[in-house]
């Protein structure tokens, strides 16, 4: 597993049905549940991820999977980051660069006008934090149900500039 796999990282637009994508949803919803308060954890569970207003990919390296992720359309110009996860065997090998590069291209091909997500603060989240402001992610007002407090941070990228 080094960096020259995610070359082969193969996007499926998912139905949420195979057993390793449920695993890895239901891996990702256990550590938002572990790292988070209660009444702070904003993953998804498969049937939220089913809704018409949410489109998740599954990414593969071969016949492994290496990660999920997922774009909410909350307006005409407005798309939301969830439930991004690379694999636990895949992480830092770049996965979650291709699948944040994944979802960006998704939302400008919409022609969304900016992306948003909202995130943790504390140790656990902060890898998550740095790839997004490495992209030029920006802290922004709270947006769609969300509330920002010592907990919850809300970011946002705009789209409307070169690529």
């Amino acid at each position: 597993m080094d960096r020259h796999g995610i070359t082969a990282l193969r996007f499926v637009e998912d139905t949420l049905s195979g057993e390793e994508v449920q695993a890895l949803v239901a891996y990702h919803l256990a550590d938002m549940q572990r790292h988070s308060p209660a009444c702070k954890v904003h993953a998804l569970p498969v049937a939220a991820l089913r809704q018409p207003d949410v489109t998740f990919w599954s990414a593969w390296i071969g016949e492994a999977i290496a990660g999920i992720c997922a774009l909410r359309h909350l307006s005409d110009d407005h798309g939301e980051l969830k439930s991004m996860r690379a694999a636990p065997e895949w992480r830092g090998h770049g996965v979650g660069e291709a699948m944040l590069a994944h979802l960006l291209s998704e939302a400008r091909r919409r022609g969304y006008a900016r992306v948003s997500l909202e995130t943790g603060r504390t140790e656990p989240f902060h890898p998550a934090v740095a790839l997004y402001r490495k992209h030029g992610f920006v802290p922004c007002p709270a947006f769609a149900d969300y509330v920002i407090d010592d907990f919850s941070q809300c970011l946002t990228l705009d789209l409307s500039g070169p690529a």
